[in-house]
């Protein structure tokens, strides 16, 4: 998969095999072969994920291959990290924290700042990532992109750095290079709700304005008990222009940041909170709701109230300007609070739990589901309500769709059971397209490439079993690696801009 223009898929030593992650059965693994020489090369539409602008606006060179490939993987490093107390070589390399490959809070120093010493303890924990995801795309990255001579290890971790760090040096492995070669077709980045988009500013004077685009994030401001929703105020009010400090002011210097993002080529906006409840509460009671938390006084029920207002009231400004609503809740955030306090968000460990979705989307579905200019795009880590309450769900509200596999979900295996689970009752067509939402920018083809060939699989089964033509499967496997995506997240006219 992926226009990687150039790029052997072998090298002298190392090589991956061109059936990988395709079914075992050699009658099913040609029909899944055929399918997917029809969609692996698409361009790539990557509408959901955490590479920041800046990285491209700038175009620097990477710095070294323990910063580009190590250190911001938060899969990776978990994994190493929680191999500490095991037998082997992990733990003799000493990984006893993030710190021991690279991460620092802002404004601190990590333990480790030698990335040689960074990249040796990441090869000597590659066993580590037997069977993962993780280990399919760097297996990927290292071959495909940097034509890497053989997997990581401690007694290939000095030339493999040495080889990385060559590639690293050349203009062709620049970011904006690498864009090009990876068939990316548009880029959508996650953005606060307060960032300035000078970096998106840059790239459209660049004319890379309508394929780099930004995201509407705007979680802290939406949960009044955080310790630094103040200052999240103070940030939007400088951000919009218009006073926040105010219920009503509030919602108009969301509206205004929305305007901003739509100008700057937005499609989305992104909430990511731990429940998925949309119950509105009457308007008095959301002003008096609010100057409580002005007050300090939001205790954490109350707090998550008028989050759940908010989304609400959010659905209905998505109805006024298109932005697309990507709603993924259902994951408690920082479960090692000491572990987030040293090392920031996204590495004190993020971890799924249970959640519903039947009665807590009702209210913005009874609404706004129907509505001719409201989509929400809805994902979940928790497989519990594939069948059970999003297929359903999306099988008959028009507005509703189903996000891909994410996160902890984004392997072969479970991309194959949310097929199983959801197919029968929302098809193929109520679903959103892949999302990679990654902050390992040379991940993001392996990750299609994953999901390419999982749904080239999952086809190839229903062709094998008679409940699908061929000529069918290739057209739904273009709709899935390509143009679901396309329309899921359509681009806003002129007229909304």
């Amino acid at each position: 998969m992926t226009a990687l223009a150039g790029s052997p898929s072998t090298t002298d030593g190392w090589s991956l095999h061109p059936d990988r992650a395709l079914p075992a059965e050699p009658g099913v693994r040609a029909i899944a072969r055929r399918i997917l020489d029809t969609t692996e090369h698409l361009p790539i539409v990557s509408m959901h994920g955490h590479v920041e602008a800046a990285l491209l606006a700038d175009d620097e060179p990477f710095p070294d291959p323990a910063a580009l490939l190590v250190t911001p993987d938060h899969y990776l490093v978990r994994m190493l990290v929680s191999q500490a107390s095991a037998p082997g070589a992990v733990r003799d390399a000493g990984v006893r924290s993030a710190g021991d490959l690279g991460v620092a809070r802002e404004g601190e120093q990590a333990t480790e700042t030698d990335p040689r010493a960074i990249w040796r303890r990441f090869c000597a924990g590659w066993t580590a990532l037997r069977g993962t995801p993780t280990r399919y795309w760097l297996e990927h990255v290292l071959t495909q992109v940097f034509e890497a001579p053989a997997p990581p290890s401690e007694a290939t971790a000095d030339a493999l750095y040495d080889h990385l760090a060559d590639r690293l040096a050349r203009p062709e492995y620049r970011p904006r290079a690498l864009f090009e070669r990876f068939g990316i077709e548009l880029l959508a980045t996650t953005d606060a709700a307060t960032a300035s988009l000078s970096d998106h500013a840059a790239l459209a004077a660049d004319g890379w304005g309508d394929r780099v685009i930004p995201t509407f994030r705007p979680d802290p401001l939406l949960e009044p008990a955080r310790a630094d929703w103040p200052d999240q105020l103070a940030a939007l009010s400088v951000a919009s222009g218009v006073d926040a400090h105010d219920y009503d002011g509030f919602l108009e210097a969301l509206r205004e940041r929305r305007r901003a993002f739509v100008r700057a080529g937005a499609r989305a906006s992104d909430h990511g909170h731990l429940s998925a409840d949309t119950t509105p509460m009457p308007p008095a009671e959301a002003r008096r709701l609010f100057d409580v938390a002005r007050r300090g006084g939001a205790e954490a029920a109350a707090s998550a109230a008028f989050t759940a207002h908010m989304l609400f009231q959010l659905a209905e400004m998505s109805t006024e300007d298109g932005l697309v609503m990507q709603l993924h809740p259902g994951v408690l955030r920082d479960h090692d609070r000491g572990a987030a306090a040293r090392f920031g968000p996204n590495v004190g460990y993020d971890i799924p739990v249970a959640i519903e979705f039947t009665r807590a989307l009702r209210p913005v579905l009874e609404a706004f589901g129907h509505h001719p200019d409201f989509r929400m795009i809805v994902f979940t880590v928790d497989e519990t309500v594939y069948s059970r309450e999003l297929a359903p769900l999306a099988g008959a509200y028009p507005a509703l769709r189903l996000g891909a596999p994410w996160w902890f979900l984004d392997s072969a295996d479970a991309m194959r059971r949310f097929r199983e689970a959801t197919v029968d009752t929302a098809g193929l067509r109520n679903t959103s397209g892949f999302v990679d939402d990654t902050r390992a920018f040379c991940s993001i083809p392996a990750r299609h490439d994953l999901s390419r060939r999982a749904d080239a699989a999952y086809l190839a089964r229903l062709v094998a079993e008679h409940r699908l033509d061929l000529e069918e499967a290739v057209d739904s496997a273009s709709d899935l690696a390509y143009r679901l995506a396309e329309d899921s997240y359509p681009a806003l006219t002129e007229a909304r801009r």
